[in-house]
């Protein structure tokens, strides 16, 4: 009678899904969770099985530190994933950000 309520008492533990989305996004700083919603646009497939990948390796203590958004769109270019990113250069000129094309052009 007592050891059956001692096995009862245990909680089972529960095998929860890992999501490597969330998992890869505490790594993620700067612009890199744009890179990657960019590159996903572009490669859903191929995407997916990275962060899966990606999300072993920090398990595994593999892959450690901060991921900037240079450092990624590096990393995927290398492995032939090309996409292009809205990029817009803007300068901080008398307190207000003006766009690289008001700047030459000085528009105030």
């Amino acid at each position: 009678m007592l050891l059956s309520q001692n096995k009862h008492a245990e909680p089972e533990p529960k095998d929860e899904p890992v999501n490597p989305s969330k998992i890869l996004s505490k790594i993620l700083t700067g612009r890199a969770p744009e890179v990657l919603e960019t590159a996903r646009r572009y490669y859903p497939t191929e995407i997916s099985e990275l962060e899966g990948r990606l999300a072993q390796s920090i398990l595994a203590g593999g892959l450690t530190g901060p991921i900037s958004g240079e450092e990624l769109y590096t990393f995927l270019r290398r492995l032939g994933l090309v996409f292009g990113l809205d990029i817009k250069i803007r300068v901080r000129e008398g307190g207000k950000l003006k766009s690289l094309e008001e700047k030459l052009r000085g528009k105030d």
